[in-house]
């Protein structure tokens, strides 16, 4: 096994609630992550998965310290990563721990060209000589595909898949060991999605980089990630490899969520498991396991009793669901 790079270790963070509801949920909070711990080792891509709302933009967000944790703590390195943002002890950190975000035009600045938001990170780190980042820059660019004149470009000047390799090249420019991807190619078109998740991978393969791979693209998943975690409304409800997970999933709703992904072959027999209804409310949760109000397989007991994650099937299965022997 690996060396563990990133540990989270029970993390919570609650939100409370917003001025635009009704007066009696304002003061109400919602715990958008609840007790999530994984590991995520050394040179491999770990998916993080889930319906919109689920928590894992969040999670993202708090490994990178952008948020602030309610609880629990984030170890990169086996040392604790620092629990408020944009403190001191972040600064090295941050050549260490990069974001891709979802929207590439919105992380870039529409006034400034693509060069100068390249050179912006090498001068705030002071990475190489001033006569040299010039080249450094247009280095930066060739590695992710990309021509040195669109250094003189504007984001609105080029395409949405060229705009997410200068994001990346951006987060590649302090030469960091680990990446958080967040929806990296869901706004792009299916073939442009091809070829940035093939460049993260050659990118991954030539720096021996570490991602943390955040979507809800399951196809996409199984393609680029090596284990993945499955989130419900803030919880860990199943994780372990990839290809033990799409082969036999144990919990209702990753089997519901693989289910429901289309499939390449038209022709290949699908599996039908099938849900109904929408998540609960995040201001009024259910009691027990907060997925039985939608899974055809519920008891009295996942009505009453909240299941805790445990070990099930080879090593490295993890499920939160009494009912996974039987799936």
């Amino acid at each position: 096994m690996s060396t563990p790079l990133v540990e989270v270790l029970g993390l919570h963070r609650n939100f409370r609630g917003s001025r635009a509801l009704p007066f009696f949920w304002r003061h109400r909070e919602i715990c958008a992550v609840q007790d999530v711990s994984f590991t995520i080792f050394e040179g491999e891509t770990l998916g993080l998965v889930g319906e919109s709302g689920c928590g894992k933009s969040t999670i993202g967000r708090l490994v990178l310290g952008l948020l602030a944790p309610s609880a629990g703590v984030v170890r990169y390195r086996d040392a604790p990563v620092p629990s408020t943002p944009g403190c001191v002890e972040w600064s090295a950190l941050r050549r260490e721990m990069q974001m891709v975000f979802q929207d590439p035009f919105g992380a870039l600045n529409p006034r400034l060209t693509i060069g100068w938001q390249i050179r912006e990170v090498l001068d705030t780190h002071g990475i190489g000589a001033l006569k040299e980042r010039e080249h450094q820059v247009k280095a930066l660019l060739k590695a992710v595909g990309l021509e040195s004149h669109m250094m003189t470009r504007y984001p609105h000047q080029i395409s949405g898949g060229q705009l997410q390799r200068v994001v990346i090249s951006r987060a590649l420019a302090v030469s960091p060991s680990f990446l958080v991807c967040d929806e990296p190619v869901s706004a792009l078109d299916v073939s442009i999605q091809a070829q940035v998740i093939n460049l993260l991978q050659d990118l991954q393969e030539e720096r021996n980089l570490t991602y943390l791979f955040i979507s809800h693209d399951l196809s996409i998943v199984r393609h680029i990630c090596d284990r993945i975690v499955v989130m419900y409304l803030g919880r860990l409800v199943e994780s372990g490899p990839v290809g033990a997970v799409f082969a036999t999933p144990k919990h209702p709703y990753t089997r519901a969520l693989i289910a429901a992904a289309p499939s390449p072959v038209p022709t290949a027999e699908r599996r039908t498991f099938v849900i109904e209804g929408d998540p609960p409310s995040p201001f009024n949760l259910p009691s027990g396991c907060a997925f039985h109000t939608r899974c055809p397989l519920a008891t009295q007991e996942c009505v009453t009793t909240r299941p805790a994650l445990r070990s099930v099937g080879e090593p490295g299965r993890l499920t939160a669901c009494h009912h996974a022997e039987t799936l």
